[in-house]
């Protein structure tokens, strides 16, 4: 197939070849600057006293959300090994041996459903550091990355990062993955609707529910079908309901054009930062649902009106995110993992409202893709027992699955914490692609497969049988 730029090639054909794929120049560049990064990363954790340690990458299998690869082991039949997809309790033994800190580049395996990006192996920039709190992992991340991508890029990072709770993030983002590149910052207007709003309104808000908007510049200059499109949107997200008011000469416009009256309008427009010639864009209904809806129209809206300034760079964390979830099932679950430690607050609360628990975790957030996460570590054998209870983790269960970290802990362990970055996804960003498979030399398909060598294959049956493995018929 042609090797210029001009002519698009079929993904598929172009992962099939992907040796003459690698000679087209864009591919060549993303290789060296996925090089470049690595070493200016390493650079940068080298001067501020980072050891890198290997792990190891056969290991027992442990909980960590997602399903793991299986490798049997010939010499003991019927048990097997799994592929880490992180080398998460290993890096905290390493703190408890009094390795001040830690890191490694490391592959990591997940079987999961994949996507644009993720990949079943991926690579992790992963560290960990003895006798830190949350503001001296944030910092060194900090220095860190703006060292590196100015080192391998030119790109200059400004610093400090901001830093939002995830309740903060919720409340004026709608999600806890902020794009800060632009504004329109989502504000609570239930008060407003309660004193003068229409009927529907006042009577969702007296069912508990809440009223959300935002403001969207130049937005009154759109068609009537495309600001009806998002509100739209904001309805197909899950929100009970959602209406549109453009501010206009004369007047508002829009759904709620006719049932809202100037001094409401107005009062509405001062509290989302609206002014003349903007779209106010409303939601209704559950918080939760409503935060998550207008989180999605506001980054549809930022789009539609070319809001997404091209070329910049704008990092931030959220921190302070809940302990523990309900899973499908109904259990509770950690949000992170279960060695995440709760803020010394909110330690009481495990027995009585495990859910209103918030977490020492930090996540990483670039133009509003999840870069990595963290967390401080419970090094306390205690407190570690107390959140696997809350997870309904029994104590005979967490000996089987944990039993050699607790004995670690029980030996003393400093306070410490870290985080993992993802490499892949941090290439893609400064290289300007869609999607990991760009950045990396041989990716697998959204199925699983290496369209090149042809990975995954049938093995030969003596191959199985020397694993203690039988397929089941018919497959």
């Amino acid at each position: 197939f042609p090797l210029n730029e001009e002519q698009p090639v079929d993904e598929s054909v172009r992962l099939r070849y992907r040796y003459l794929d690698l000679r087209r120049p864009r591919m060549t560049r993303n290789l060296i600057l996925r090089h470049r990064i690595a070493q200016a990363i390493r650079r940068a954790l080298d001067t501020r006293g980072f050891v890198e340690v290997e792990t190891p990458m056969l290991i027992r299998s442990t909980p960590e959300g997602a399903r793991d690869f299986l490798v049997p082991s010939r010499l003991q039949p019927g048990r097997f090994y799994v592929l880490p997809q992180s080398p998460q309790l290993f890096k905290q033994i390493l703190m408890v041996a009094g390795l001040d800190r830690y890191y490694q580049i490391v592959r990591c395996f997940r079987d999961e459903d994949l996507r644009a990006d993720r990949q079943p192996e991926f690579t992790q920039v992963d560290l960990e550091m003895s006798f830190a709190d949350e503001t001296a992992v944030l910092e060194v991340t900090e220095g860190v990355l703006a060292e590196a991508i100015e080192e391998a890029t030119g790109i200059s990072v400004q610093r400090p990062f901001p830093r939002l709770t995830y309740a903060e993030a919720m409340l004026r983002y709608g999600t806890d993955k902020p794009d800060l590149r632009f504004g329109m910052l989502i504000g609570d207007v239930s008060d407003l609707f309660a004193a003068a709003g229409p009927d529907p309104l006042r009577g969702a808000l007296a069912s508990g529910e809440v009223v959300r908007g935002l403001a969207v510049p130049g937005g009154a200059g759109m068609p009537r079908r495309q600001a009806e499109a998002l509100a739209e949107s904001a309805r197909g997200a899950g929100a009970a309901g959602a209406a549109t008011l453009a501010l206009v000469e004369g007047g508002g416009s829009g759904s709620l054009g006719g049932q809202v009256s100037a001094s409401l309008a107005a009062r509405l427009a001062e509290r989302l930062g609206a002014a003349g010639g903007d779209l106010m864009l409303f939601a209704w209904g559950p918080p939760q649902t409503v935060a998550s809806a207008l989180g999605r129209v506001r980054l549809a809206a930022a789009q539609a009106v070319g809001l997404v300034p091209a070329g910049t760079y704008q990092f931030c964390w959220v921190t302070e995110f809940p302990l523990l979830e309900p899973s499908v099932e109904g259990r509770l679950v950690a949000v992170h993992h279960p060695f995440t430690a709760p803020l010394e607050a909110d330690r009481p609360l495990l027995a009585t409202e495990p859910l209103a628990v918030r977490a020492r975790a930090y996540d990483l957030i670039l133009n509003g893709v999840e870069l990595g996460g963290g967390s401080i570590r419970i090094a306390d054998h205690d407190l570690q027992r107390e959140v696997f209870g809350a997870i309904g983790l029994g104590e005979e269960e967490a000996q089987e699955r944990f039993g050699f970290l607790l004995e670690a802990l029980r030996y003393g362990a400093p306070p410490h914490g870290g985080i993992a970055l993802g490499f892949d996804r941090l290439v893609m960003l400064l290289a300007g692609e869609e999607t990991i498979r760009e950045v990396i030399a041989f990716p697998k398909t959204t199925a699983g497969t290496d369209l090149m060598t042809g990975a995954p294959t049938r093995v030969d049956p003596e191959q199985l049988r020397e694993v203690h493995i039988a397929l089941l018929e018919g497959k």
